[in-house]
């Protein structure tokens, strides 16, 4: 299978230039970088750093959105390191490794329709990917129940929205997830790019594999270093990994993002 791969990962002090709430404990950030935002590819991620020096393993945040050397994160708050993130104001700065991990197949894509599908904060990963893919693709964001970087999405591609507890403001929403929307509104695609949370992701392969779509999954693991060297979020897959010699691979390293036939979520 080939992956877009970040061969030029690096450290950076990056500078804040905005960051604002969108959402509930969600929160959009932009920094200006070196080199991490011109590098970085849809589907990829960075670790970010806290100046707290008593969190002492990084965060792992996918790539949103970039613009020139301007990179964006959209992240919600978890913990005390998030929240620290939470409190960034701008010109100050966040200490960043990147680009990491493998993107979307775009090379794949051409020529193709493209279903993508995002739930809660696997939706902000997606944004740049509808950018990249710049033609024909339909986007479907999951939300428990407050919308966020909908009209972002709107720019690149048409959208419809599943949210679980559709309040009265979101009327055009399919009230459900991700997969109700594509049978409600009878969206077809030649291939499939998702990423959220493992249940989700688990019905996104079924049906993948029911309806006979290649499909890529972007997983979501907690991560420590995000470069393979810890082997702290391995994931389960159906062939033989060659450094591990284990039917496991690096969610960070192999991935995140996983031909859907290749891992057993």
């Amino acid at each position: 299978m080939e992956h877009i791969q970040g061969q030029s990962k690096k450290k950076e002090n990056c500078q804040v230039i905005r960051q604002d709430a969108i959402g509930n404990q969600i929160y959009s950030l932009w920094l200006q970088t070196s080199t991490i935002a011109g590098c970085a590819r849809p589907g990829q991620f960075v670790m970010a750093y806290c100046q707290d020096k008593s969190r002492l393993l990084p965060r792992p945040i996918s790539v949103c959105q970039t613009d020139g050397n301007m990179l964006r994160l959209v992240y919600r708050t978890a913990g005390e390191g998030t929240r620290e993130f939470a409190a960034l104001q701008p010109g100050d700065f966040l200490d960043l490794m990147g680009p990491l991990g493998t993107g979307y197949p775009l090379d794949k894509a051409q020529g193709k329709s493209v279903l993508l599908l995002g739930g809660g904060i696997g939706i902000p990963p997606l944004l740049e990917t509808a950018a990249h893919l710049n033609g024909n693709v339909t986007a479907v964001l999951g939300y428990k129940d407050e919308l966020f970087l909908k009209e972002a999405f709107e720019k690149f591609c048409p959208v419809v929205c599943a949210v679980e507890h559709a309040p009265d403001h979101t009327p055009d929403a399919v009230k459900g997830n991700v997969l109700d929307a594509v049978r409600e509104r009878g969206l077809t695609a030649d291939m499939i790019f998702a990423c959220g949370p493992t249940p989700m992701l688990r019905a996104v392969q079924a049906y993948a594999d029911e309806k006979q779509i290649p499909c890529w999954l972007s997983l979501e693991e907690r991560m420590a270093c995000g470069i393979g060297a810890c082997l702290g979020c391995v994931c389960d897959t159906v062939h033989e990994d060659e450094h591990l010699h284990v039917c496991r691979k690096r969610v960070c390293k192999d991935g995140p993002v996983f031909l859907s036939t290749e891992v057993t979520l």
